[in-house]
């Protein structure tokens, strides 16, 4: 590990003025918490790609920049926060919004909430002392994860919602995280707890963006978001991550399930210059299900790494995955996906799939699909392919009158729809494909240029003569 060293003199300081401001405004429990948390940080220290966990990252940037935490930072004069309005989308939901990490309440109208439901912002829990003591910081390890301990023992605020036996919510909720409008580095560390009663159903719909797509802010976000799926509780988790050119981003999404529930995850993956996501999600009862989904979509220097655990700790369960990447430029992209079955889970039935496009010659994917085995009456599958655009399918477009770029882009869009397409909410997913859409014609327009084109047309050309 890293020692924190260079900046180990500010991350103390910070924690101590963390505290200062926060006397007298949270619970003793929490007071403790944060200190465990902090210690363990000190003494882990960052992780360096020696760590097999982190063989193909390196936070090595994240380590170097003083970040000063947002809580502390002043817009300079002039700066505004932007307008925070819902995108079209968005329109029927329950929305809470941050900005720098910062609850906006004047921006946020959750209007009627059903009998049974909770929302509010987490600094507002800590102060009114709500007893969410047996949940805060129960399913995310702070103690072995570097950054999980540097976000447990900083946040201040983020989403708390409770949802009671039975409730179903037809709106979703929708977390909306938005930085930016900063002279120099900040941090933040959105903190989200969600806890779902037994039988109750919703969709959460977690975002995180820059105010401003064209800037090149230098920000880290660090979030972790732990979910409680009580028995027979079912759950639509998406998240979108759009963050600034020169961003980072690390996050982890922690589900404990508990029998007969059922998860169903889309994380989809598009900004940030750095970015890890780490999503886990244990089977803790009997008939528990889950399904996980992501996409990534890289470009230039961008670096995305996607780790995730299926924790089979109960028999009769069940478990589907699926990830994809597209790639360009000279990105580099990893997946490492762990399914573990343990030795009481029997009749464990569970599929993993990781499957990568390449749309250039340098960019770089490592893929790492993992069983871990204990028990001896279990159907899994797991599998990876990393490939390129298919030549055929090229020219079968080409020869209807299709320009390479827009054949190329729809071949890629079919190849993506797959993670899309499993997402509910038709307008959601309508907005998500023309995000898609458009990140594809960025990143082929910038990318690729008249040369890779030419290649492309003499390498169709040849297969067809060759055919």
């Amino acid at each position: 590990m890293i020692a924190v060293k260079d900046q180990q003199d500010t991350y103390f300081q910070n924690f101590s003025e963390l505290e200062k401001r926060r006397a007298g405004k949270e619970p003793a429990w929490l007071l403790s918490i944060r200190r465990a948390a902090f210690g363990n940080f000190a003494e882990l220290g960052f992780p360096t790609t020696r760590h097999e966990e982190w063989k193909y990252t390196s936070v090595a940037p994240i380590a170097r920049t003083p970040f000063r935490p947002a809580a502390d930072y002043l817009a300079p004069v002039g700066v505004r926060e932007p307008k925070l309005s819902l995108p079209p989308d968005f329109a029927d939901c329950i929305p809470l919004h941050f900005y720098n990490g910062r609850y906006v309440e004047e921006h946020t109208s959750k209007g009627a909430l059903p009998v049974g439901v909770k929302v509010s912002s987490l600094a507002q829990v800590f102060s009114a002392g709500s007893p969410i003591e047996k949940h805060f910081a129960r399913y995310a390890s702070y103690d072995k994860q570097a950054f999980v301990a540097l976000n447990t023992a900083f946040a201040e605020n983020g989403a708390c919602i409770e949802i009671s036996k039975d409730v179903v919510l037809n709106k979703p909720i929708y977390l909306r995280y938005v930085a930016g409008a900063s002279h120099e580095p900040i941090m933040y560390h959105p903190r989200n707890l969600i806890v779902m009663g037994q039988g109750s159903q919703a969709t959460i719909i977690e975002q995180y963006l820059s105010a401003n797509q064209d800037n090149e802010d230098i920000y880290f976000t660090n979030a972790v978001t732990e979910i409680v799926v009580g028995e027979n509780a079912k759950v639509d988790y998406i998240k979108e991550q759009d963050e600034s050119k020169k961003a980072f981003h690390i996050a982890t999404l922690v589900f404990e399930q508990e029998r007969a529930s059922s998860v169903n995850t889309t994380s989809l993956a598009f900004g940030s210059v750095l970015a890890r996501e780490e999503v886990i999600a244990v089977l803790d009862g009997p008939g528990a299900e889950c399904s996980l989904n992501g996409l990534y979509v890289t470009t230039g220097g961008q670096h995305v790494d996607n780790h995730t655990t299926i924790d089979h700790a109960k028999p009769h369960c069940s478990s589907r995955e699926l990830y994809k990447g597209v790639l360009d430029g000279k990105s580099t992209g990893v997946f490492n996906g762990k399914i573990v079955v343990r030795k009481d889970a029997q009749k464990t039935d569970s599929k993993q799939s990781n499957k990568n496009l390449l749309l250039a010659e340098d960019c770089v994917i490592n893929t790492k699909p993992q069983l871990e085995i204990y028990a001896d009456d279990v159907k899994c599958t797991h599998g990876a392919t990393i490939g390129q655009i298919d030549a055929e399918s090229i020219f079968y477009l080409r020869s209807r009158g299709i320009a390479l770029e827009e054949a190329r882009t729809m071949l890629t869009q079919a190849f993506a729809n797959d993670v899309i397409s499993k997402i509910k909410s038709e307008p959601l997913r309508a907005r998500l494909t023309r995000t898609l859409v458009e990140k594809l014609a960025q990143k082929q327009g910038k990318q690729n240029g008249r040369q890779e084109s030419e290649r492309e047309l003499s390498r169709v050309s040849t297969l067809h003569e060759e055919r």
